[in-house]
């Protein structure tokens, strides 16, 4: 039989070192606690007579708690429990301490794309809280054997350097909410904008206040402008009218308001392209904007709309996808959803291991299938009982929600509003 080992080595089961770890705690307890050698015995024997091919160490250990249990032994599972928790607590501390000083002293390359950890002020703070972050996540907040899964590449657990804090990872960000019934970014009230350069820098504002509050993609529609496009045309035409003092022909006006209307969409785009590359170059190397370009039949500012695509798309704004079919992300069709978690399973490792064998693939995949839900679950309920206080351009301006201050964000996390995923991934 083999002993599947914390680091996922396969060793072979020796039956002394049971004894060895109870006795162990045996001198712990007084005399008439202690397990006796005959109750030792059986242990091993009921161990040995499972006959597995393969058993996790923690299966052991877990039989010796409950057999002794089972024995009467109370006081002495009590103290092989304690024995057991101080070896995992030795085995985890420090974990996190290497890499931490290497990001100080610029030693190794944990950065990630974008994210320079040679400069010292921002990406340097922002790489060695992720690295405490994902040490503490890994130690304590996660179950054992979901850190144990994903340091052994069975499933990888995304965004373990994020996972201390109540933040969700990509959302569809509801533009049109927010530019026609106001918003709230710093604490300041801003109202529906009358034109669309206006629109423009609003829109900026809110992309880059996002960014600060999630650490994914992020997903906005751009049809929203079209009306605002309109407003500042209507505008043009009104102020040339009164300037002019005379009457000017239709051509007239369509030509000199026009290009007033180029040189703004020109402008509104520009503000839009400069944010989001501010962005990716000062902060999150994973942060993209999807640029959603739904051009529906129906859509009132159908040419406004074609005319701020064609510059959108003249732009190359870098770091942002356009997405030309609204039902390309995540397969739903309103704004305001979101994503709080990944989790990627190691498919191919599966296949390995099975080695041809239908029956052992399927056994496999479908353990592992519950343990990523497992993992999936975690982020569920690690959300859970967050209050809207946290991301008020989230839950509280529109961005996700209109939410009161201290309303709790829950019935988001159900009833198809939001998501969480699974992949499947060659992980190592």
């Amino acid at each position: 039989m083999k002993v599947i080992k914390r680091d996922g080595r396969a060793v072979e089961f020796k039956s002394d070192k049971i004894s060895i770890a109870i006795e162990k705690a045996n001198r712990e307890v007084t005399n008439d606690k202690r397990a006796n050698k005959q109750e030792v015995d059986r242990i091993i024997e009921y161990i040995e007579a499972l006959d597995k091919k393969r058993i996790l160490v923690e299966d052991i250990q877990d039989i010796i708690e409950e057999k002794l249990m089972e024995y009467g032994k109370y006081d002495l599972a009590k103290k092989y429990i304690v024995y057991r928790y101080t070896r995992a607590l030795v085995r985890k501390q420090n974990t996190t301490d290497e890499s931490i000083l290497g990001l100080i002293k610029n030693a190794n390359n944990v950065s990630s794309i974008n994210k320079n950890s040679c400069i010292v002020a921002t990406m340097q703070r922002n790489l060695i809280a992720g690295e405490v972050s994902k040490d503490l996540t890994k130690r304590i907040l996660l179950p054992e054997k979901i850190t144990k899964a994903h340091e052994e590449g069975i499933l990888y657990f995304h965004a373990t350097e994020y996972f201390l804090q109540p933040l969700i990872n990509s959302s569809f960000i509801n533009v049109g909410d927010m530019l026609n019934n106001g918003t709230v970014i710093n604490n300041i009230q801003i109202n529906q904008p009358k034109t669309f350069q206006m629109a423009c820098t609003i829109l900026a504002q809110i992309i880059a206040i996002v960014a600060e509050s999630q650490y994914g993609e992020q997903y906005i529609n751009i049809k929203y402008l079209g009306e605002y496009l309109r407003k500042s045309y209507n505008k043009y035409v009104m102020e040339l009218k009164e300037i002019s003092g005379v009457e000017l022909s239709e051509t007239t006006i369509e030509t000199f308001v026009q290009k007033r209307i180029e040189d703004e969409v020109k402008n509104g785009i520009y503000t839009i392209k400069s944010q989001i590359e501010s962005l990716v170059n000062m902060c999150e190397a994973n942060f993209i904007v999807g640029i959603i370009v739904d051009d529906e039949n129906n859509d009132e500012y159908h040419e406004e709309n074609q005319m701020i695509i064609s510059e959108l798309l003249k732009s190359d704004i870098h770091n942002a996808r356009i997405i030309t079919n609204i039902d390309t992300y995540n397969g739903t069709n309103f704004e305001g959803f979101f994503n709080y978690g990944v989790v990627s399973i190691n498919l191919p490792q599966i296949s390995i291991l099975a080695n041809g064998d239908e029956k052992v693939f399927w056994e496999l995949l479908n353990s592992r299938l519950e343990l990523c839900y497992e993992a999936l679950m975690c982020k569920h309920y690690a959300l859970l009982g967050t209050i809207s206080n946290v991301s008020p351009i989230h839950w509280q301006s529109g961005a996700i929600a209109r939410l009161k201050s201290n309303e709790r964000i829950d019935r988001y996390l159900r009833d198809g509003y939001s998501s969480l995923s699974l992949r499947i991934c060659w992980i190592r």
